[in-house]
């Protein structure tokens, strides 16, 4: 098993209970962590055999342009995409966190974190769930 990460992007996005905050917007941060069978990718030294965390983050950034009204959701959509899209994907760990939520204080940040399980080997890569090919992250 290997976990294969991205921590801390950052993106401004419109997702938020209040419709002045899908106006306004927010600054979010993401972190995602997927875990995976390590077989030929981890002796094989090329990158069609691992998680291309390139496309990870192009996922979450697709993701990140759809204004959800809660973080469960948004968190939710983009484990399910990922574990959609890699064959390979035992669980996905995605947590979003919304810095300066407006709460009426100071608070830094609120997140939601969740974990989607996967199932291995069920299907094949790219398709299934999420996207059916790479060019689909873009659409």
């Amino acid at each position: 098993m290997a976990t294969i990460a991205l921590e801390g992007m950052h993106f401004h996005a419109y997702h938020g209970f209040y419709e002045e905050e899908r106006e306004l917007g927010n600054q979010f941060i993401v972190d995602v962590y997927v875990n995976i069978m390590v077989n030929i990718g981890g002796t094989s030294d090329e990158l069609s055999q691992t998680i291309n965390y390139e496309t990870i983050y192009l996922i979450c950034q697709a993701e990140m342009k759809k204004k959800r009204k809660l973080l469960e959701k948004l968190a939710q959509s983009i484990g399910e995409r990922i574990k959609g899209f890699f064959d390979q994907v035992q669980s996905v760990k995605v947590r979003v966190r919304k810095l300066n939520p407006p709460l009426g204080g100071r608070v830094d940040s609120a997140y939601v974190e969740v974990e989607v399980k996967g199932g291995f080997g069920g299907e094949t890569s790219g398709g299934g769930g999420g996207f059916g090919r790479f060019e689909d992250l873009f659409g």
